[in-house]
């Protein structure tokens, strides 16, 4: 297939697309430029600033693939920026579990349907959640519903993070800072960095329509998480209302997602016990 790659030079990215080459595809890849990892084959870069349409329909403008695989679409507008100027058949978007309207354990698909959702067109704006729904409604003004699909992850982990999320943990450990950690005892999903990217690649070729959710199958405790880093370091965390605020703060349920629809086209998400204890020993080795 031909396809394009909206942003996929950073973090899941590169895997994904190393799979997508090895799969034989001819990879278009629209970035700002920043970036030009060394993949395992050659792709095509086209430099475009994609919030702009002048300047997507000057790089792209009148070009049709086969699939687009929209990894930076952030807004409404940013999705209107793109297929007003570039057709395709299949239109892949890189979404986020953060689309459900509320928090609890085994959350699927349907419980957010942004063909049903109200249409704004607005550009990138702090609220997160709202700015990623409304660019999953806006594609319906552009392609069929059957041509239109909405990968949803929660948060990514791996060797290659740069949110500093998990290091936070092991850095206040290790250092004996306080954290201030409103639920110890929550509950979160989470997904592996490499399959974050395989399973993309893997959907490209197992494609089907509407939303689908990606993430390990467990929940794990953010206790479970400073215990493991505490006998890793041979130290005790320091917590206090008065710390540094943690991440994953606010999560008031367990948050983990089904991937019954991803199982059914056949792809299987490591388990968490296969990857994140082993993450957090990488992590751990070269934290400085």
């Amino acid at each position: 297939m031909k396809i394009l790659v909206v942003g996929g030079t950073r973090y899941f990215g590169i895997p994904m697309v190393n799979a997508l080459l090895h799969n034989g595809h001819e990879i278009t890849i629209a970035t700002r430029g920043n970036s030009k990892p060394n993949f395992y084959g050659s792709v095509e870069y086209v430099v475009v600033d994609r919030m702009s349409s002048a300047s997507v329909k000057e790089a792209l403008g009148g070009r049709h693939f086969d699939l687009i695989i929209d990894k930076i679409a952030y807004s409404s507008n940013d999705v209107k920026t793109l297929l007003e100027n570039v057709s395709c058949d299949r239109y892949i978007q890189m979404s986020t579990c953060s689309v459900y309207p509320k928090e609890h354990a085994d959350i699927t698909e349907d419980e957010f349907k942004p063909e049903e959702y109200e249409l704004h067109w607005i550009d990138r704006i702090e609220n997160y959640e709202e700015t990623k729904r409304q660019a999953e409604r806006a594609v319906f003004e552009f392609m069929n519903p059957d041509n239109i699909s909405f990968v949803r992850y929660p948060i990514v982990m791996g060797e290659n993070d740069y949110t500093g999320r998990l290091d936070f943990y092991i850095e206040h450990i290790r250092d004996q800072k306080p954290m201030n950690i409103d639920d110890i005892d929550t509950k979160m999903a989470f997904i592996y960095e490499k399959d974050a990217g395989d399973f993309i690649a893997y959907f490209a070729e197992h494609f089907v329509p509407g939303p689908i959710n990606g993430c390990s199958k467990e929940a794990v405790k953010i206790s479970d998480i400073i215990e493991y880093i505490e006998k890793r370091l041979g130290k005790k965390a320091v917590i206090s209302q008065t710390g540094d605020n943690a991440p994953y703060n606010g999560i008031e349920d367990t948050l983990s997602f089904s991937t019954e629809k991803a199982e059914s086209i056949g792809y299987r998400f490591r388990e968490l016990k296969e990857w994140l204890y082993p993450l957090i020993d990488f992590r751990t080795a070269t934290s400085n």
